[in-house]
């Protein structure tokens, strides 16, 4: 594994957040980019796992209407496991969810 790849993974993943905060009702990052660097890390590990148990099919790359859900799912769970850090409504998840995908095409976070 590329070390500085995924730290340059983790802080693109934290400015979208933060960027996801300002622009998403319903969507909060509290402890600024601390706090987005940690709700990145379990928002990912979160999507590794419903991706291990769920098959590839639900990965944000495959841009379909099943990877947007569990982008959404993923991403409100989250706040239950942080819950000082993020605070996010159902419409919140969804509407993170449609940017992060958007942003995700022009800015692609995925190690390769």
């Amino acid at each position: 594994m590329n070390w500085i790849g995924a730290i340059i993974r983790f802080v693109v993943s934290a400015l979208v957040l933060v960027v996801v905060s300002w622009l998403s009702p319903g969507f909060a990052v509290k402890g600024g980019f601390v706090g987005a660097l940690i709700a990145a890390g379990v928002i990912a590990i979160l999507g590794y796992i419903a991706e291990a148990l769920l098959g590839d099919r639900v990965s944000p790359q495959s841009r379909g209407l099943v990877g947007f859900i569990t982008a959404a799912v993923v991403i409100y769970l989250a706040q239950f496991i942080i819950p000082g850090l993020l605070s996010v409504s159902i419409i919140g998840a969804l509407i993170a969810a449609f940017i992060i995908g958007l942003i995700d095409a022009v800015v692609p976070t995925v190690l390769r």
